[in-house]
């Protein structure tokens, strides 16, 4: 497969323009090569405190309000 096969089978898969698919620069990775795009348990850091609980921060963000009118 080559990069053009590539983009036409991403943009039959997602839909997207060939343009765009382009810019985002998709490639084809090598199995054998594990130092490329290493799996998040590779890094030597706490995955628990990269990870954002959306459900938490919305929940944080909403906050009751309650009309209180002019005396």
């Amino acid at each position: 497969m080559n990069q053009s096969d590539l983009n036409r089978a991403v943009v039959r898969a997602t839909g997207e323009t060939v343009e765009t698919i382009n810019h985002m620069g998709f490639s084809i990775a090598d199995p054998a090569e594990v130092h490329f795009d290493p799996e998040p348990c590779d890094f030597d850091i706490d995955l628990e405190n990269r990870v954002i609980d959306w459900d938490a921060v919305d929940a944080e963000r909403r906050v009751a309000m309650a009309y209180q009118p002019a005396a």
